[in-house]
């Protein structure tokens, strides 16, 4: 831009581009004290360009923009401009241009208001470039935590009644010292040892629903890895697994179960407890009961969908393991008191 005087402000305050804030402040003042109105009563058109230059060159911003307008690319301003804003050399033009149209219709007689209008169309030229600016720089995106995934093994038991387990998790988190950037001033951060990452253990309590199926999927929010930058936590996954069981099948809401009784239950019969999975049950066995054999008891299944199930009991004769001495020789008398002989009639059949 050129000023009334035909001189840029570089010119006016009688300084290089090179100057710097300090300097030109003084210039400034030593310049004031020359041709303020005050005391040069000639000097009110010299004083305004002074002061006009100065507020512009002043202030970085307006300084580097004052610089692209009249193609003022030496040393530093030059420099820095070049390596961070290489944009704003590529459209220092269509700003000179917005520039001159605007300040070129004015009439030179007129001139009086001319530095008012200058800085009214330089404002606008930075405002816009500030916005742009702003646009361009991203803000760190908020990202979600991932979601973990892991198995929980119940008992058949459990997984009727429902229970209540601690789940132990072992996840991985940004390191909370170097944000993930591994190195901290070229050394390695001392809190994750270079690795950008934190494994956590935690223990969370679960809470397992009655009549769980084998397969089923726990969801507990918010309990997976962290969120970064505000994103929201993962979830929890667990993955529901039934220890098996022997002694006790399911086949939707009949239990069936396989129970041991002793040889004198089966030959005298009598009333047997059998504890199940929804409580104790009563099985009344009738004498001389054979091993293999099959009873059923109404109602006493599982309940759920508002209907009960039975429970069907197959009963083995099972010899005891450990026999006291007394019972030993009972078992001596039996054998020497019985006169049946149970595998006569094996090629009978």
């Amino acid at each position: 831009m050129v000023t009334k005087s035909g001189k840029n402000y570089y010119e006016i305050l009688g300084v290089t581009p090179d100057v710097e804030s300090v300097q030109l402040k003084s210039v400034y003042r030593r310049l004031v004290r020359k041709y303020h109105p005050d005391i040069n009563p000639d000097g009110e058109d010299v004083f305004k360009e002074i002061t006009n230059a100065y507020e512009t060159l002043i202030d970085e911003n307006k300084r580097k923009q004052y610089d692209i307008l009249n193609g003022i690319f030496k040393s530093v301003h030059a420099e820095t401009l070049n390596e961070t804003t290489p944009q704003n050399t590529r459209n220092e033009e269509p700003y000179r241009k917005t520039f001159r149209k605007k300040f070129d219709t004015i009439p030179p007689e007129e001139h009086v208001f001319k530095e008012k209008v200058f800085r009214d169309v330089f404002n606008d030229i930075l405002d816009g470039i500030s916005s742009k600016k702003k646009k361009s720089e991203k803000s760190p995106q908020p990202q979600n935590g991932e979601d973990i995934y892991t198995d929980i093994e119940i008992t058949l038991k459990e997984s009727i009644t429902g229970t209540c387990r601690v789940v132990n998790i072992m996840h991985t988190e940004v390191c909370t010292k170097c944000s993930g950037r591994k190195f901290i001033n070229e050394a390695k951060c001392s809190l994750c040892g270079g690795k950008g990452e934190l494994t956590k253990h935690q223990k969370i309590n679960v809470t397992i629903p009655p009549h769980i199926k084998n397969g089923a999927k726990l969801r507990i929010a918010g309990e997976g890895k962290k969120g970064t930058n505000g994103g929201k936590n993962g979830n929890l996954f667990l993955n529901v697994k039934i220890k098996q069981n022997s002694n006790f099948k399911i086949d939707g809401n009949n239990v069936y179960c396989e129970v041991p009784i002793t040889p004198y239950e089966a030959v005298l019969g009598g009333e047997i407890i059998i504890p199940s999975l929804e409580g104790s049950v009563v099985l009344q066995l009738p004498p001389m009961t054979s091993s293999g054999q099959n009873f059923r008891i109404s109602a006493k299944g599982l309940k759920k969908n508002n209907k009960v199930g039975d429970i069907i009991i197959t009963v083995r004769i099972e010899i005891p393991k450990k026999l006291t001495k007394d019972e030993l020789e009972l078992y001596a008398k039996l054998k020497s008191l019985s006169q049946e002989n149970i595998r006569e009639n094996l090629l009978n059949d």
